[in-house]
């Protein structure tokens, strides 16, 4: 009696980051990881240098050699910085206008990414040309008619003068176009329409769990433009109503600047954003490695 030899089951297809594991043991070598740690330290050493100098003395941003290591006046200093200024409405404020803007812009930018990408209808490619053309214009070319806009509202000096005009953007719109595009196949959405599915359905259910590595990209980018966000708030807001970038800026105006106070404030402001990324940074880094990941 010969035996029957069966043939092995063939292994699955690998997965983006089983992918991308293989790519980096191919180029992975001591002087990629040397490169590596030298780009970590340089973009990581403005933060530390921050903190370092708010937990000083003022006089100890003059010193020669220079102080590398925290001190002891950190709680001091940012008692300051709130006794200066009003620091408390700034991050208040700031937290309002990013999250709302964060949310509107996720939400507008996938809706109208799945409508350009999978929906059907006359004068879709001109109105997408059009947003995308938009982009083209220079900020500074609207700050003038905006702040007229604003105006005529009444909305000068209000925080929602600064939200109302970033609630959805033609870059958040052009991203999730081009990921709908490539994540979704038409026929999934054929099968959903057979099976009585309308359109609003099908994004609910199909496109939006599909979106969430794009959005989770898209919110942060959203997020760190809205909070570093300087010129628009500086002309439309005023001193007694700022976000943190005017506020650091009041602080850092005067005859004198208290660098101490300045670059403590900015340690504060930077918290905000490192908790966003700390919270959703597995999403982000999950969207960035499936579209950097072909196949």
């Amino acid at each position: 009696m010969t035996a029957v030899l069966e043939r092995p089951a063939p292994a699955p297809p690998a997965g983006p980051a089983a992918k991308v594991r293989r790519l980096a043991r191919r180029v992975a070598g001591p002087w990629t990881y040397a490169a590596l740690i030298a780009i970590l330290a340089g973009s990581a050493f403005p933060v530390y240098w921050s903190f370092v100098v708010s937990s000083q003395t003022p006089d100890a941003i003059d010193s020669v050699p220079p102080v590398l290591v925290p001190g002891g006046h950190l709680f001091a200093n940012i008692a300051r910085v709130f006794d200066t200024t009003d620091f408390a409405l700034a991050l208040l404020n700031s937290i309002v206008v990013s999250g709302t803007v964060t949310i509107s812009v996720v939400l507008f930018s996938t809706l109208a990414g799945f409508a350009f990408a999978k929906l059907k209808f006359r004068g879709r490619n001109v109105l997408l040309l059009l947003i995308i053309g938009t982009q083209a214009i220079p900020t500074e070319l609207g700050i003038i008619p905006l702040y007229m806009m604003m105006a005529e509202f009444g909305w000068a000096g209000e925080i929602h003068a600064v939200i109302v005009p970033g609630l959805v953007t033609a870059f958040g719109v052009f991203f999730m176009r081009q990921y709908f595009e490539r994540a979704i196949p038409d026929e999934l959405l054929e099968a959903g329409r057979m099976d009585g599915c309308h359109s609003l359905r099908l994004f609910w259910h199909v496109a939006l769990p599909a979106a969430r590595p794009a959005a989770a990209v898209l919110g942060l980018f959203t997020f760190m433009q809205a909070w570093n966000d300087f010129f628009w708030p500086l002309v439309v807001l005023t001193p007694e109503n700022p976000t943190v970038q005017t506020a650091l800026s009041t602080l850092a105006s005067g005859y004198t600047t208290d660098y101490t106070l300045v670059l403590t404030a900015a340690t504060i402001g930077t918290v905000p954003v490192l908790a966003v990324f700390l919270l959703f940074g597995r999403q982000i880094v999950g969207g960035i490695m499936s579209g950097a990941v072909k196949g």
